[in-house]
């Protein structure tokens, strides 16, 4: 569990953040209540946090129990007594959070601040980050690149981060692989290729979808034993190979894949596809399944150059194995921007983070704290790695 160091704020004073307004969802302007018509199934569901005026603030989906608690702090007040007897122990790191993504206001040095300006009152020290293999160095080096970047909309910053580490186009590669009947034959997987016998035994490949359009797909012709999950999201294993070492990397998994708990798996269809880092990526319904298939594709995966997949838990010190899981559906951004995987799930937090920190002066560099903005969300920075109670908050 990654530790954050947090002030004891119970003395604090903190407001609603006046920069939004709270509307009631049959409020909502049509075209926005049907953005957010799914979330009306959720009984708690309350409507959403609107910014009153231009700025880097978003839209923010709130619940009966934010609601009341934004009510009570419409006036400046210390923490409400009936929010420290609901919460517990667990009050001072939920209001942190408020104030850190701009719903709440604390008051510091005589002005009420929130997002990244609330730095020096929400945290009691930093942290000096450790990276933990080739992975993870990749992380840090994408908030470096992001943090420089003249760009200031949090989407498109999340964007470039969510596309580090992907190779460049050369006029080689756009030759050699033109189209997808071109990719499918270089990977072996096209009518006489090696791999398709391997394919057909165990794999039915699912038709194209505009879901599904960049990526060749397929799902496992077993039944795979199924875990009952709260999150309903499964867990991913990149095999992240250079894209000359791909074809080798696909036919090693699918030479293993009738001995693993895979359900499905996607393949990039395109040149562009198989030059991103995340080029092959293969789903399973839990971590000890996607754990032991990793210990089996180990030594197959010999002699693959290793590629590495920034925002991901490393598995090979190289970079070549690593993984990580998708939000649940409760966790996802309720904005009609389709689901989340964990790697957009964690560039869209970071760029927001990165976006907020280089809007204020601080003696602390933006990437750092996107870093511990990110930790106190439940993801090990040092690792990359989910906590086990990550998605808690989201399906309580």
């Amino acid at each position: 569990m990654p530790t954050v160091d947090l002030k004891d704020m119970q003395t604090a004073t903190f407001r609603a953040n006046p920069s939004y307004e709270l509307v009631l969802f049959d409020h909502l302007p049509a075209e926005q209540q049907l953005a957010f018509k799914d979330l009306r199934q959720d009984p708690a569901f309350y409507g959403i946090l609107r910014p009153r005026a231009g700025g880097r603030l978003t839209l923010k989906v709130v619940n009966q129990d934010t609601a009341l608690l934004l009510f009570a702090l419409h006036a400046p007040s210390r923490v409400p007594a009936y929010v420290l007897g609901k919460l517990g122990e667990g009050w001072n790191q939920t209001f942190a959070e408020l104030v850190l993504d701009g719903v709440l206001e604390i008051e510091h040095e005589g002005t009420f601040v929130s997002g990244a300006a609330a730095r020096a009152a929400i945290f009691a020290d930093g942290f000096e980050p450790a990276s933990r293999g080739r992975v993870a160095e990749l992380s840090l080096e994408a908030l470096r690149y992001a943090q420089d970047l003249a760009i200031e909309d949090p989407a498109r910053l999340a964007m470039r981060l969510y596309l580090y580490n992907q190779l460049p186009l050369t006029p080689a590669w756009k030759c050699r692989l033109p189209a997808p009947d071109a990719v499918a034959a270089y990977l072996g997987i096209g009518p006489a290729g090696a791999c398709r016998p391997l394919l057909e035994r165990h794999w039915s490949q699912n038709p194209p979808s505009p879901t599904n359009d960049g990526w060749f797909s397929w799902r496992s012709r077993r039944e795979v034993r199924k875990r009952s999950r709260p999150s309903d999201a499964p867990y991913k294993l990149y095999i992240s190979s250079l894209v000359q070492s791909v074809p080798h990397a696909l036919q090693a998994f699918l030479e293993a894949s009738g001995s693993v708990q895979a359900f499905a798996f996607k393949i990039g269809r395109d040149v562009y596809g198989l030059l991103r880092p995340d080029k092959l990526v293969v789903y399973f319904p839990g971590f000890e399944e996607l754990a032991e298939a990793a210990d089996v594709l180990a030594d197959r995966l010999e002699g693959c150059a290793a590629h590495g997949v920034p925002f991901t838990a490393g598995i090979a010190v190289d970079g070549l194995l690593s993984w990580g899981v998708d939000p649940p559906p409760a966790a996802q951004t309720p904005l009609g921007l389709g689901r989340e995987s964990w790697r957009v799930w964690i560039t869209n937090h970071v760029a927001r983070s990165l976006a907020s920190a280089r809007a204020v002066t601080s003696s602390v560099e933006p990437w750092r704290f996107a870093l511990e903005r990110l930790r106190l969300d439940g993801v090990d920075t040092d690792t990359w790695t989910p906590t086990g109670n990550i998605w808690q908050k989201f399906i309580a």
